[in-house]
């Protein structure tokens, strides 16, 4: 038992536990919506890939225990394929997470993290929102496969016939308010109130964490300027939001559930909300401990914990450790390097709309394809600088400190 805590305690790292989670959601897209088999380009790259984590595993211990995770999730979910969706694997899936959840609450140190009041309404939200992801997906699923064979949405065979307010809707708010009324009467007889000591400014909480809706900005600005983390990425999130109707006008998939017919739509916004927004969320509540440490699961929060961190930034790394020579003094010539790495991460659009990303050029046009790709640029921005934050500790690109620009 102490080696599996062990082991999820390594798999908890923040760059391994993203790692694997964006490989499990490419497994999903391509085993489980796509019918894709291991015997194929694709399916021989996955295991590439996982034997590239092997063979690095060798040297590096916790990517030899992400090598081993990675091959038994490609193998099963390789092997259930479409069947991910049925109830049955489902209704298992559901038992194996509650049972591997009750089991965990028997350890000490990870009930203290999610038996906290705070943090109960948190992980009730992580079963909810997977099985609604799950069920979502499935209709999706099923949708798809229905008009491969020539049918139709099951959306469309439902009856036209009209259903009145009452006794139809009303009478199921009615069971959903008894049902929500006896949870919440349950639950504040069982749990204390999240109440703590009268704020005092000489002494702070430690972690001091935001509210969980924030707790994604929070930790963005592990990663990111406080201007940008704060102000600019929080902005583009918005505005990408709303601009999604204008960018997206495929009009199939309208009404009813399909991943085929809107795939890269949903592909991408599920990928920024489950793996990276979600991500954030359940690694700033359950991961993030003591001095803004990262903690295992199973691992008691040390207050006293010290991980030794340097920060460094792209011009140290070039000038200092590749060339051998100090900083220039003139910004413009330290951050050069910096500022052309970002310059041409911006100007990624106009060479993509003549590669890869050409027939969504000729698709949607030059106004929708641009604003479509620089948004999605910035939501990769986030992953890229949280792994060169792992790999390298490189705090900034460019690093203008004698007038506070940060990148």
């Amino acid at each position: 038992m102490t080696f599996i805590k062990d082991f999820i305690n390594v798999l908890s790292a923040a760059s391994i536990s993203f790692v694997l989670l964006s490989s499990v959601f490419a497994f999903i897209v391509y085993f489980n919506l796509f019918d894709g088999k291991l015997k194929s380009k694709i399916g021989g790259g996955f295991i590439g890939f996982g034997a590239l984590l092997i063979v690095a595993g060798l040297f590096i211990k916790p990517l030899l225990y992400l090598g081993i995770t990675y091959f038994l999730i490609m193998f099963v979910l390789a092997h259930l394929g479409g069947r991910l969706w049925d109830h049955k694997t489902g209704l298992w899936m559901l038992i194996l997470g509650g049972g591997f959840f009750a089991l965990s609450m028997l350890d000490g140190n990870f009930y203290l993290i999610a038996a906290k009041p705070d943090n109960v309404p948190i992980a009730a939200m992580i079963f909810l929102l997977g099985f609604f992801t799950w069920v979502a997906l499935r209709k999706a699923y099923l949708n798809d496969r229905q008009m491969l064979a020539g049918g139709i949405p099951w959306e469309k065979t439902e009856s036209d016939e009209k259903l009145f307010t009452w006794p139809d809707l009303v009478y199921t708010e009615m069971l959903c308010m008894i049902i929500l009324t006896i949870v919440m009467i349950i639950w504040s007889v069982a749990l204390r109130a999240p109440l703590e000591e009268a704020a005092n400014p000489t002494s702070s909480p430690n972690p001091a964490k935001a509210p969980w809706y924030f707790l994604g900005l929070q930790e963005m600005l592990v990663y990111f300027d406080p201007w940008l983390a704060g102000v600019v990425l929080p902005t583009l999130i918005i505005v990408g939001l709303m601009a999604i109707p204008y960018i997206d006008t495929n009009p199939r998939g309208n009404g009813y559930y399909s991943f085929r017919e809107r795939k890269w739509e949903l592909g991408i916004f599920l990928y920024g909300f489950l793996v990276l927004w979600s991500f954030l969320i359940i690694t700033g509540t359950f991961l993030r401990g003591p001095n803004w440490n990262f903690f295992g699961p199973y691992e008691y929060w040390d207050p006293n914990k010290l991980v030794p961190l340097v920060n460094v930034d792209l011009s140290e790394i070039i000038w200092v450790k590749m060339l051998g020579m100090p900083l220039p003094k003139l910004w413009v010539i330290r951050e050069m390097f910096g500022i052309i790495f970002v310059l041409g991460y911006l100007g990624l659009p106009p060479l993509l709309a003549i590669g890869p990303f050409r027939r969504f050029y000729q698709k949607m046009g030059p106004p929708r394809y641009y604003v479509g790709t620089f948004l999605f640029l910035f939501m990769m921005s986030l992953p890229i600088k949280m792994v060169l934050r792992w790999l390298f500790n490189l705090k900034y690109i460019v690093h203008i400190q004698e007038i506070f620009f940060n990148v």
